[in-house]
């Protein structure tokens, strides 16, 4: 098995590797402790090794919003068709971050994938807390933020084209609100950072809308800086997994007429947790 890592801030590929060989499975573990991002290349494995392989981490969380995989109701759906325009997740967004404890993790495989296109980007929320100034890290380690999915998947969404086509649903199950520490500390490694993001985040409690949509802003700009990212290049049978608790992610929409069809597996989280800074 080679690590390779992918850039200076997170992300690692791994050659070699088998999700469905039991002795593989540290090895992977410690490196997605390590890296956040894991590309585990060519696959070859059915959903029901998928699944097997999810459940070493943790239970699964079923989705309720995205069309679950035929037989296979704790696998969702993340399709894009050759004739349709907008893709899932083409905003920059940490998977769960509505629910009283958050995803641990996702972990998506690629069964069809167009010609080229198609990449999805990392963004390293460890790195980006880090490069701000202290007295910032001061400021935003006592902040709370809400985060809701009422008015991505709720009845706000209902005339998308993903909603319409089927690929997401269920919108009276969009109920979350919930109050997560702007600055996290990490369950694994023990770093701390943020945990906000512009899909799922609608505020910052305690400052008026004005001051909370302006440090909102001021973070999210300064999060995208390339310095903290990585870039996942698809190829049919890859499977990657990332930290919903390290990181934020979005889709790349530019593979327009091919279409484009992932599995994905949600691992269960638990509550997130603060500490005042050392």
């Amino acid at each position: 098995m080679d690590i390779l890592p992918m850039t200076g801030g997170l992300g690692a590929e791994i050659l070699g590797a088998d999700i469905r060989r039991s002795e593989d499975f540290s090895a992977i573990r410690d490196a997605f402790a390590e890296y956040s991002v894991i590309v585990l290349r060519g696959q070859t494995a059915g959903p029901g090794d998928h699944l097997a392989f999810a459940r070493r981490f943790g239970p699964v969380n079923v989705n309720r919003f995205f069309k679950p995989v035929e037989g296979h109701p704790e696998i969702a759906t993340v399709l894009k068709e050759k004739d349709q325009t907008e893709a899932v997740g083409e905003g920059w967004h940490t998977d769960h971050s509505y629910d009283q404890e958050p995803a641990m993790g996702s972990i998506l495989h690629a069964i069809e994938m167009p010609p080229y296109g198609g990449d999805t980007l990392f963004v390293s929320m460890g790195a980006a807390y880090e490069a701000l100034s202290e007295p910032m890290r001061r400021f935003l380690d006592g902040l709370t933020a809400v985060h809701s999915s009422r008015h991505v998947f709720g009845v706000a969404a209902m005339d998308s084209e993903a909603v319409k086509s089927g690929r997401l649903g269920n919108a009276e199950a969009a109920t979350q609100d919930v109050r997560h520490p702007v600055v996290i500390t990490h369950p694994l490694s023990g770093r701390r950072g943020l945990f906000v993001n512009p899909v799922f985040t609608t505020r910052i409690e305690g400052l008026n809308p004005e001051e909370s949509s302006a440090l909102l802003a001021m973070l999210y700009a300064h999060c995208q800086q390339p310095e903290f990212q990585c870039r996942v290049r698809w190829r049919a049978g890859d499977i990657t997994m990332w930290d919903n608790r390290a990181t934020w992610h979005k889709a790349i929409n530019d593979y327009h007429g091919f279409r484009r069809l992932m599995h994905r597996v949600t691992v269960e989280g638990g509550p997130l947790a603060t500490a005042p800074a050392a």
